[in-house]
């Protein structure tokens, strides 16, 4: 490889600057143009005007500049509310994308990176319904940037497999209709037996047409392992009908996935890909860097508003007093007082926060501490040369380290060559890796027992042995440079580290995941971890939670106008009737009508 880069800590990172989705939801059923507005007269007219409206008992304290933080930012401040928003680190968090900083030359940009690679399925709603109210510089709406992937492929052992993006409408939906729109899918991953093609298409079926009490009683108990029954099945079933859907779409292993989630994910791409339940494409990605097409634009507009952000600001303690929230701490010294706050952090900042006096008060936010998180990060390949490995999302199946990926190029609307970098660089190959627990092929080490130049090697080699003539297409003398995400610290140390881990949905996690309201009346929690009809860790979950705590502020202030639209997951009104019989048959302590091989008892 030539001209190797080492990861940088990005300039997004520092106070002046202001990712995760379902790539294979496909093979589950088989795997700053910184806008800066430069404070114009008209912009600051407005956020007067909007400051002038608002009452007293509308200050809102947000804590944390990710989706969901700016999500309910946005709700309360259309509504005439008050809202600072404080961030330790970068606005956008999990979702942002970052420069590698030093890359740049000739008045270029430097070259993007990011946390991980953005993929918005056709059933996110609710995130493209806030995207189509923020102008975009030029004319038209942040959801204008969506472009749609044409393909989602997998690679396994030098053979492409490819499924389409969209398919036809198959006529009247029916559990045999579907079964046979399946059947035709799953018909690109040969040589997995046939029984065991049976048996897991089953167990769609059985999803699919389960109530919601067998749903959330037996589904969300069961690790979608155990419910497609991997233990004595053949290795090819193991790795592209399994593996590939689970450590690619959430950074987790078959055995702590649970199965609730997995299928409510895998119908929700199957309806999108059928064209049902006005869902959009199913593949979809932004036509530039994370920042530029969505986080940059959004910040300016939500200046419009009156929102105010500070960056550098890392919550450190909630008061209590009566129990309710009587101020919070920041940086470990500098006082904040609202009117309402809202915690929307991640799981894992946000557990050290609740302290004795807050558990206290709302006992049952000590199940936070039952959630579990893992990894999902990003590698950046910077090539000389396009490499056409799929014109969408890519999977890379029976690879350890449960690599996907994106070529950006293709669907961004700038020249790369001319707008990022020294010139010289002409795609970015972006990969999410996501198991960092499991032993290369050539180092035989965990991700995180190696150096940025092993992680390098091993990637390569993996995308080696799974894209036909791989050492051809992937040669050394392809790589520019490569970038490392950040927020992996201490690699091959004692001391390696995430700062910035992706929460799991294990078996029976929604049993511990609290609704955006708690006990203490001014404390809201609009994070990836609140219950969501979307029930995955994603933009679209944090989207719709933070939603969530804005309709509560709006409830307890008694004020605000209407409340934020709640867009859930649509199931087709053809199977209400199973939905039914199904929820008749858990009570009576029977399997599913369709659980024939095999079955499952509640």
């Amino acid at each position: 490889m030539e001209e190797q880069s080492t990861s940088a800590a990005p300039s997004s990172e520092s106070p002046e600057v202001g990712r995760r989705g379902f790539v294979t939801g496909a093979l589950a059923t088989a795997g700053a143009v910184s806008l800066g507005f430069s404070g114009s007269a008209s912009a600051s007219s407005r956020s007067s005007r909007a400051r002038g409206r608002r009452a007293p008992g509308k200050r809102v304290a947000v804590f944390g500049g990710g989706m969901g933080g700016l999500t309910v930012a946005h709700e309360l401040a259309e509504r005439g509310f008050q809202v600072t928003v404080y961030e330790r680190k970068a606005w956008g968090g999990k979702c942002r994308s970052m420069p590698f900083t030093g890359t740049a030359t000739g008045g270029r940009q430097d070259l993007p990176a990011e946390h991980g690679f953005r993929f918005f399925p056709g059933f996110y709603q609710n995130l493209p319904d806030t995207m189509a109210r923020i102008p975009r510089p030029g004319g038209g709406t942040l959801k204008d940037n969506f472009v749609d992937g044409k393909e989602v492929s997998a690679y396994y052992n030098g053979t492409k497999l490819v499924l389409p993006a969209r398919g036809s409408i198959i006529g009247t939906l029916s559990p045999d209709s579907l079964l046979t729109f399946l059947s035709t899918a799953v018909k690109v991953f040969g040589n997995v037996p046939a029984g065991e093609v049976a048996f897991f298409l089953e167990k769609m079926i059985v999803f699919v047409t389960s109530g919601p009490q067998r749903r959330l009683k037996q589904w969300e108990n069961m690790s979608f392992a155990d419910y497609v029954k991997v233990e004595g099945k053949s290795n090819r079933y193991s790795e592209l009908l399994v593996d590939m859907f689970t450590s690619t779409l959430v950074a987790a292993k078959p055995d702590k996935a649970n199965a609730h989630t997995m299928g409510l994910m895998a119908e929700a791409w199957v309806y999108s890909t059928l064209g049902l339940g006005g869902y959009g494409a199913p593949d979809r990605l932004l036509n530039a860097p994370t920042n530029e097409a969505l986080i940059d634009p959004w910040m300016a507009h939500l200046r419009t508003l009156g929102v105010d952000f500070q960056i550098g600001k890392t919550l450190t303690e909630l008061k209590v007093t009566g129990g309710q929230i009587s101020g919070a701490v920041l940086n470990g010294a500098e006082p904040v007082e609202a009117d309402h706050y809202v915690l929307a952090v991640p799981l894992e900042r946000a557990l050290p926060l609740l302290n004795a006096d807050i558990l206290a008060a709302d006992p049952s936010l000590r199940s936070l501490g039952q959630l579990t998180t893992d990894w999902m990060n990003g590698i950046m390949l910077y090539l000389k040369e396009p490499v056409d490995l799929g014109k969408g999302h890519v999977a890379y199946a029976a690879q350890p380290w449960a690599l996907t990926s994106i070529s950006q190029a293709q669907f961004w609307k700038k020249n790369f060559a001319q707008t990022y970098g020294d010139g010289t660089v002409k795609d970015c190959l972006s990969i999410d890796l996501s198991a960092w627990d499991r032993p290369g092929i050539v180092y035989k080490k965990p991700a995180k027992e190696c150096t940025p130049e092993q992680i390098i090697e091993e990637v390569l080699a993996q995308l080696r042995k799974a894209v036909p003539w791989g050492g051809l297409k992937l040669r050394d003398s392809l790589i520019h440079s490569w970038f490392i995400d950040p927020a992996i610290t201490g690699l091959a140390t004692p001391q390696v580290a995430n700062d910035e881990p992706l929460l799991i949905n294990s078996p029976s996690s929604w049993n511990f995941r609290p609704e955006s309201t708690t006990k203490l009346p001014n404390l809201f929690l609009a994070s990836d971890y609140v219950r969501a009809n979307i029930n995955l860790a994603t933009m679209e979950g944090a989207n719709e939670a933070g939603r969530k705590a804005a309709n509560a502020i709006i409830d307890a202030t008694g004020s605000g106008g209407s409340k934020a639209k709640l867009l859930d997951l649509w199931q087709p009104p053809a199977f209400d009737g199973f939905f039914k019989q199904d929820d008749a048959r858990y009570a009576q302590g029977k399997p599913n009508a369709f659980d024939i091989l095999d079955p499952y008892r509640p």
